[in-house]
């Protein structure tokens, strides 16, 4: 399996695909062309469909600043071509000095045409949670150890740095009002749920309240092109980091404690994302939020020094009951279902979290098998539930109002 850092990402919502990736391809190709006094860019297949709604072109035209940027939204789509195409081209005095066809290739990540593909550095040998939880036992171990066994001791670097963006995040998210950008009229609610406390509210109502707020608020950061953490993606990126943080407001858990409860739920996104797929695209939403359902409980479960057992059920229970959730958002934004898609997923971690702790002993099913099971679910879903938003609620939006 892949280092973590190739599952919490850094970077701009709404979409790991739409933004994030460009963002990087295009500032690396203005690096490459200091003599360049212009660019534009050509948008081709699903970054031309929706890339208004994600912003694609916002990111583009920041990214090339202070230059002039014309982004082109192209009607037609290259034969052949990957669904995700851009093309960046440099421009002097009008006259053209360089150019490249670039393909988002999904989780952030982007190849250039022509140029050999580096993949990703492998630095799990084990690919699946029972052989990582035999692994720990023989050894005596966490799953935290054995993250910090194969990335050494600098992935708490970056982990605390991930631990902070979702703060970050968090902080904007419900500080900040008005209405998400996209048509849709989508009103923040996350600044209005943290604050609505009732006179007689139960510490269970409480708890939903703010968790439900929490991951409204990254939810929101991310729909507006806020700077946020792929957890395992920009539209699931609200779930882990609300119940960390609510956890930590409750209980007092310290930073290094939290970043270890990261690195146990990200060997779970890990595992789901090298056995199955963590794309709605490609397994629906099941894959998105479903996923990160999975690594908030285990990251739960860590966090309480459950046992490895413990861990697993808390994984799995969080996945069986996500089977077959379609992807099918609204007008292609990361809006509607996608945020209150979040917030339920964020409790529900809790409550297998809850569960775990009576019934991991009695487990019929392994992680393993569900994740086997989503991802054959995922490809057996029509392909108008797996995000190209020309089905289910997508499709029925409004009607009859």
């Amino acid at each position: 399996m892949e280092s973590l850092k190739e599952l919490y990402k850094i970077g701009r919502g709404p979409s790991s695909s739409h933004t994030m990736a460009p963002y990087k391809a295009s500032c690396e190709f203005k690096k490459k062309h200091p003599e360049a006094d212009s660019f534009k860019c050509e948008l081709y297949g699903s970054l031309s469909l929706t890339g208004k709604g994600h912003m694609t072109d916002v990111v583009i035209v920041e990214a090339f600043e202070p230059y002039p940027t014309e982004v082109i939204f192209k009607d037609y789509f290259p034969e052949g071509e990957h669904p995700n195409t851009m093309e960046l081209i440099a421009l002097r005095k009008g006259m053209e000095v360089g150019r490249e066809r670039i393909y988002s290739v999904g989780g952030g990540s982007f190849r250039i045409k022509g140029e050999e593909v580096k993949a990703p550095q492998h630095v799990y040998e084990l690919e699946s949670f029972t052989a990582i939880r035999e692994y720990c036992r023989r050894n005596n171990m966490r799953i935290w150890q054995y993250v910090e066994e194969c990335e050494g001791k600098e992935i708490w670097d970056y982990l605390f740095l991930v631990w902070n963006t979702m703060k970050e995040s968090i902080e904007r998210g419900i500080s900040t009002t008005g209405v998400l950008q996209g048509g849709l009229g989508t009103p923040r609610k996350a600044n209005y749920l943290y604050n609505k406390r009732h006179i007689d509210e139960s510490e269970r109502t409480m708890e939903n309240r703010i968790v439900c707020a929490y991951a409204f608020a990254v939810c929101e950061e991310n729909a507006s092109g806020g700077k946020i953490v792929t957890a395992p993606t920009c539209g699931a990126s609200g779930v882990v980091p609300a119940t960390l943080k609510y956890m930590q407001d409750k209980k007092g858990f310290s930073d290094e404690k939290i970043v270890h409860a990261l690195a146990s739920g990200g060997i779970i996104g890990n595992l789901i994302k090298t056995n199955a797929s963590i794309s709605g695209a490609a397994c629906g939403c099941q894959a998105e939020v479903g996923t990160a359902c999975s690594m908030s409980a285990a990251a739960l479960a860590e966090l309480f020094y459950l046992g490895l057992n413990q861990i697993e059920y808390a994984a799995e229970v969080s996945m069986e009951h996500h089977l077959g959730l379609t992807c099918d958002p609204v007008a292609g934004l990361v809006q509607i279902p996608c945020i209150e898609r979040n917030a339920v997923a964020a409790m529900r971690s809790i409550n297998s979290l809850n569960l775990s702790n009576f019934l991991a002993e009695l487990q019929q099913v392994s992680f393993d098998t569900v994740v086997k099971t989503m991802y054959e679910t995922g490809m057996h879903l029509n392909p108008a539930y797996r995000e190209t938003s020309q089905g289910g609620l997508a499709k029925f939006y409004g009607y009859g109002e």
